[in-house]
């Protein structure tokens, strides 16, 4: 990771509706959710019938940008959707919903579904976290319900949040609705999300960029490490 300061003057990135300018110093990246029991083949996702190349294509993407934010010494955050082993974080009619023969705390191929600490929940290794890089656990599929992320962000002095991850209508798009009521400024790089429903993800992209950007911006990996380079 760049030990270099980090620089205030404000950079512009392209995107839709319009461009976004920012300053990198009060910039971090966040990544939702790339945990191995919705992205690795056999994992829960896999289980449920979802075809988990359309997440794992995010990966690299992903990997290019997380890459760019250490070299410039920016905050990486990562999250985690998952439960208590006791499960009392876990609400009764979440647990219920769906009716399928396998529910979450339920043994798995990679130990029991979305509870912390076992191997399905953990980050994949392609994007693995460094020490030091926050690791937010949280009950819920919004970041900041139940968690200590926006304490995080304003001690840190964050305004902007580059967000990424799957899955594009659930998590991250939850995220970024309640990270814009909360006053930050929310971009999403369109192949550094992902969905097992493509026209999901598609839809989840024009509503965050549409009515002038009612929940935020639209853009791409390369324009993100564009303007920060």
């Amino acid at each position: 990771m760049s030990t270099a300061p980090i620089q205030s003057k404000v950079r512009v990135i392209q995107a839709q509706p319009y461009e976004l300018a920012f300053e990198p110093a009060s910039t971090a990246l966040l990544i939702i959710d790339m945990q191995r029991d919705f992205i690795e083949p056999g994992g829960f996702g896999a289980m449920l019938g979802n075809d988990v190349s359309l997440l794992r294509r995010a990966i690299e993407p992903i990997g290019a940008l997380l890459s760019a934010f250490r070299e410039a010494g920016l905050l990486v955050l990562h999250t985690r959707e998952g439960h208590r082993p006791d499960l009392s974080d876990a609400p009764p009619s979440k647990l219920a919903r769906g009716r399928g023969e396998t529910k979450i705390g339920d043994v798995g191929p990679m130990g029991r579904i979305l509870i912390r600490g076992e191997a399905g929940h953990d980050i994949i290794p392609e994007l693995y976290p460094l020490a030091g890089e926050p690791v937010i656990d949280k009950p819920g599929k919004g970041s900041f319900c139940q968690t200590d992320l926006e304490l995080i962000l304003k001690n840190r002095g964050i305004k902007t949040l580059i967000v990424c991850g799957v899955t594009t209508e659930v998590c991250v798009h939850t995220t970024v609705r309640e990270a814009n009521d909360r006053g930050f400024e929310c971009l999403v790089p369109a192949d550094c999300a992902a969905s097992y429903f493509p026209d999901f993800h598609e839809t989840a992209l024009r509503m965050i960029a549409a009515q002038g950007g009612i929940f935020g911006w639209v853009s791409d990996s390369a324009s993100v490490i564009a303007a920060l380079s």
